[in-house]
């Protein structure tokens, strides 16, 4: 890079990339809840833990890592929903960085829904 001409065109580059990528339908969806609540909890290490696991698997074509406001969902925090084509949102709870590594491996890579970590819809009250 010799130029600041050089860093906006990569900056353009990587925006739309970004931008196609939220719009992919085809693509599983992995969304970090980033509000205040998440944050505090550790949701940070939980985000960049998926985005480097997913990068480091070779993910990056089937598999997007977004970050979102508020859940709704404080008491559960740190959050992560997996959203994937044709199937019900699975929605995972107190994440860390460890178990976000075991849904890279069980869900994302291997299909199956840890269930163990998710939010069954009779904890709702």
């Amino acid at each position: 890079m010799k130029s600041l001409e050089e860093l906006k065109a990569i900056r353009d580059k990587m925006q739309n990339q970004v931008s196609m990528r939220a719009e992919d339908h085809t693509q599983t969806r992995v969304v970090v809840g980033m509000a205040t609540c998440g944050i505090a909890s550790g949701a940070r290490p939980v985000l960049t833990a998926l985005s480097n696991l997913v990068q480091e698997k070779g993910l990056t074509g089937k598999v997007s890592v977004t970050q979102t406001g508020c859940i709704g969902l404080c008491q559960y925090e740190p959050i992560v929903e997996v959203i994937e084509p044709g199937k019900p949102k699975v929605t995972y709870v107190k994440m860390n960085p460890e178990k976000a590594a075991e849904i890279v491996e069980r869900h994302l890579i291997g299909g199956h829904v840890v269930e163990n970590y998710t939010l069954a819809a009779e904890d709702i009250k």
